[in-house]
């Protein structure tokens, strides 16, 4: 997140650490083009493993988490991974207050002004008709109160508001009742959350996930601030000075922990203390459960790119994951199936004549995310990035 810029020749990010950039990248990765082409494959493949694939590159209707649940929450996730790495150089090069401060300023309200621009700003809708929440204003959101927390804390703080957050959230939606419904009601149409997005939320609500409410709402930013955080956490670790295979198993651990917690309080406790896995209000055990496997991924990729060193295979998602929020953007206003299209077309044809349409729509998908990867490695080798 952040401005635009190419950083000097021979300049080295020393801290900068490869895992999380490639993570990143795998989990945009899902956004751009990878989404259709495991589906593609799988329709390809047939039988169990299609209906596998599509029910798991979709999100759960409400209760429930998919794979593809896990996208959002771990984009959110690395924003707070990184602060420590980002603003804790800055903090150790001696800048003022005001120079921090005004980084962090500038980052959330350009990342927010994109997001509006995303939902169509420049047509000059009404402003009933323009959407001012969404992913990138959430972004923005959480890496701001990210931001500050980081700041302005320790990590004994850190964690204090961690748990406020997530207890304070649980308390909001189990114990008061909107007009129209009962305290602890974590149903589609009679949450809280979305009730307040129904009534106080400005401008259109965004309901092809979740009509009653917004997806990306007033008080369900206020967890996935939460899950920034979790982030800060993992990145403090990340950047201390402990021994490699250390902070490795450091990561499985907490991430061990989060999932067990998720698990017991979004499935496993009797009501009113249970709090369902819910990814569109957000829920704090939606936080755990989300937070458990992004930690789990991040070990992952960090246990085989920086412990282990084996660094080549990482470098298609590395790609990605430099220009994350750019491929993010012109994925909104380049369309790369119809870019694919138009330069496979025939060849797709040809294949689907001779061994038939599943193979055309596997073609046609790994031409468009060649394309959006191939722009991601132009500006790449061009050195431009619009920093995350």
């Amino acid at each position: 997140m952040g401005t635009l810029d190419k950083p000097a020749a021979g300049k080295t990010a020393s801290e900068r650490l490869v895992s999380i950039d490639a993570l990143r990248g795998f989990d945009m990765f899902w956004i751009v083009g990878g989404e259709g082409l495991a589906e593609a494959i799988a329709n390809w493949i047939g039988g169990p493993t299609k209906e596998f694939v599509r029910e798991q590159l979709t999100h759960a209707d409400w209760a429930g988490f998919h794979f593809y649940d896990l996208i959002f929450p771990l984009f959110l996730f690395l924003v707070g991974v990184v602060l420590p790495f980002s603003l804790g150089k800055i903090r150790d090069r001696g800048q003022t207050g005001a120079a921090v401060y005004g980084r962090v300023i500038r980052r959330t309200a350009l990342l927010f002004f994109l997001g509006l621009v995303y939902y169509g700003f420049l047509q000059f809708n009404p402003p009933e008709q323009q959407r001012y929440v969404g992913v990138l204003q959430r972004i923005a959101v959480c890496y701001l109160f990210a931001a500050l927390i980081y700041l302005n804390t320790g990590l004994r703080g850190q964690v204090i508001i961690l748990l406020v957050i997530l207890a304070g959230y649980w308390a909001l939606l189990g114990w008061v009742a909107p007009p129209d419904s009962s305290a602890g009601d974590y149903t589609k149409e009679h949450n809280l959350s979305g009730w307040v997005d129904r009534h106080y939320l400005p401008g259109k609500i965004f309901k092809d996930y979740y009509q009653y409410g917004d997806n990306e709402g007033l008080l369900s930013t206020l967890p996935a601030v939460g899950t920034a955080l979790l982030g800060v956490l993992a990145g403090e670790w990340l950047r201390s000075q402990r021994a490699r295979w250390l902070k490795l198993l450091g990561l499985m651990v907490a991430g061990g922990v989060c999932l067990g917690l998720g698990y017991l309080w979004g499935w496993w406790l009797p009501a009113p203390y249970q709090f369902p896995v819910i990814k569109n209000i957000w829920t704090s055990s939606f936080v755990l459960w989300a937070g458990g496997w992004s930690l789990l991924l991040l070990a992952l990729f960090y246990g085989i790119i920086d412990v282990l060193q084996l660094r080549a295979w990482s470098v298609f998602f590395v790609v990605i994951g430099m220009n994350a929020i750019t491929i993010y953007v012109a994925e909104r206003i380049l369309n790369f199936a119809n870019l694919s299209q138009f330069f496979l077309g025939g060849i797709a044809k040809v294949c689907r004549d001779q061994f038939g349409a599943p193979v055309q729509q596997v073609i046609l998908a790994a031409g468009a995310l060649a394309l959006a990867w191939l722009l991601c490695f132009h500006l790449y080798r061009q050195r431009i990035f619009l920093r995350v």
